[in-house]
């Protein structure tokens, strides 16, 4: 993975450069609060490698610069993976990226989370991106599913009333602090759906047509 990550930062200062899919340029710091902040949820989370192993398919939304999505895929060959970005400019970055780097079990979707239909049993994934409570809500499904936030220090504090509120939809699983060096606390808070999946006419895009 060190490897890995000295090309894939390469490839951030010197074909995309300008596009500021990342303020983190120094090689040590890339490597441990991208890459190993990416994969380290995976490596100690029992119920996140449990789920990526039973449905072999993992949905990442919102992945910006490509984040977990293709250091998890490069450490998980034999996994999917699809990722849903609502910005054009970042799906074309990422995929010259997941080129330049022979990464071949990822597809990229161009698709607002609203707009966006699971209709396959997958595992969700989502780092860097807002609140649960915002999430959670407006995610259109047909089947079962388990979804993974990536959080820092004090979400509890700053979320916890949202997570309340949602008990009767999506069932908290897990809360697990994750090590990563040389960054802040950080958090994998698991959710499982609750109620009977249902889905709705206004969905543009489906997951089962992007695989």
């Amino acid at each position: 993975m060190l490897d890995f990550s000295i090309r894939y930062l390469q490839v951030l200062k010197t074909k995309l450069e300008g596009l500021n899919l990342t303020n983190i340029l120094d090689p040590d710091e890339f490597y441990n609060k991208q890459i190993l902040d990416s994969i380290n949820p995976y490596l100690q989370s029992e119920r996140f490698q449990k789920s990526v192993k039973e449905t072999g398919l993992v949905v990442d939304v919102g992945f910006g610069g490509g984040f977990p999505i293709l250091p998890l895929a490069k450490l998980l060959p034999d996994v999917q993976f699809v990722g849903v970005e609502s910005k054009r400019k970042k799906v074309d970055a990422v995929k010259l990226i997941a080129d330049e780097l022979g990464i071949t079990n990822v597809k990229l979707v161009h698709s607002r989370l609203e707009d966006f239909l699971f209709d396959k049993k997958c595992t969700v994934t989502f780092k860097a991106v807002g609140t649960i409570g915002d999430y959670l809500p407006i995610i259109n499904r047909t089947e079962g599913m388990k979804v993974f936030f990536y959080k820092g220090p004090n979400f509890e504090e700053l979320e916890g009333k949202m997570i309340e509120k949602l008990k009767k939809s999506w069932k908290l699983e897990e809360n697990v602090e994750i090590k990563v060096p040389g960054t802040q606390q950080r958090f994998l808070v698991a959710f499982s759906s609750q109620n009977v999946p249902r889905g709705t006419s206004k969905i543009l895009v489906k997951l089962s047509e992007n695989l």
